[in-house]
């Protein structure tokens, strides 16, 4: 038997450009709609700086390790700190966009899955800004902690959020950062079937040392993100399998058995009917078993 494998959904016509030009639309529209949304909490900026302290106050009744510790193993080396500020910057965005776009091509279903779970997990998020505007904790007082961006670079933010048209600095909570990361990897793991697959979970885990390190966020920011996360994948339906490809069986050519000749003298009993008959007294003859074979 053999087999061929045609990869699902593939074809160029011109059905398959218009998928793709409105799956592009739409993933740039719900985008757009969240970069837009998250400008209408920018002038909150006393509430944001009561929530920041209200969330450092948190951390500290629940026991969680200081921000500042992340950041001062980072602050031993300034091509470090730098790395971490580059990785914040620039990974983030393009490591989704490129997911999302290898799922597209090969894995269609589980694209579908994923970008319904980004979705969710971003409007959710649009919500939390808008309803808890957040200082981050390079902005905290308390915290004592350094914003990287500024001083060792490079930076996606102004140096003073008022005046930052490109971003909403108070919108920390949740981080997005470390709930698209961690989407990514268990993307990545439930459509692959490498032993080492669980290696992707070192990007979250990098992203989330990277966030609270650069003090862009607090843990709190990426427990949360958590758990919207696992309330998306919770709601939205998983595609079953992982499979690249869909495989179509072609059936080889069968082979038919010749039957061997029949020994001289047990002729006479046989005949041909509804069966093959031996006569009386003759022993049956398996037409495929050699001439001579002993019984």
């Amino acid at each position: 038997m053999t087999s061929h494998t045609t990869p699902v959904g593939a074809g160029a016509g011109p059905g398959a450009r218009l998928r793709l030009m409105r799956e592009l639309l739409l993933v740039v529209g719900l985008f757009a709609v969240y970069k837009c949304g998250r400008t209408l909490s920018t002038g909150r900026t006393d509430e944001a700086f009561r929530n920041a302290t209200r969330v450092w106050h948190a951390e500290r009744t629940l026991h969680l390790p200081g921000e500042g510790l992340v950041q001062r193993l980072l602050l031993h080396s300034d091509a470090l700190v730098h790395t971490a500020n580059t990785y914040y910057a620039a990974v983030h965005f393009p490591a989704t966009v490129l997911f999302l776009v290898w799922l597209y091509v090969r894995r269609p279903a589980h694209y579908l899955w994923t970008r319904r779970v980004l979705a969710v997990l971003t409007g959710a998020a649009l919500v939390i800004h808008l309803a808890f505007p957040l200082a981050p904790p390079r902005m905290l007082g308390a915290a004592h902690l350094i914003d990287t961006g500024q001083v060792y670079g490079p930076t996606v933010y102004g140096a003073a959020p008022a005046a930052d048209t490109m971003a909403n600095q108070f919108a920390a909570m949740p981080s997005l950062h470390f709930g698209w990361a961690l989407m990514l990897a268990l993307g990545m793991i439930a459509v692959t079937s490498s032993r080492w697959r669980a290696l992707w979970l070192l990007h979250p885990l990098v992203t989330l040392l990277v966030v609270v390190g650069t003090a862009n966020h607090y843990w709190l920011d990426a427990i949360v993100a958590t758990l919207l996360l696992g309330s998306a994948l919770l709601l939205v339906p998983r595609p079953v399998g992982r499979s690249l490809v869909t495989r179509r069986s072609v059936p080889g050519p069968r082979a038919v058995p010749v039957p061997g000749p029949v020994p001289a003298g047990v002729g006479a009993g046989v005949g041909v009917g509804a069966g093959v008959g031996v006569g009386a007294g003759a022993a049956a003859v398996d037409p495929m078993e050699p001439v001579g074979a002993v019984r």
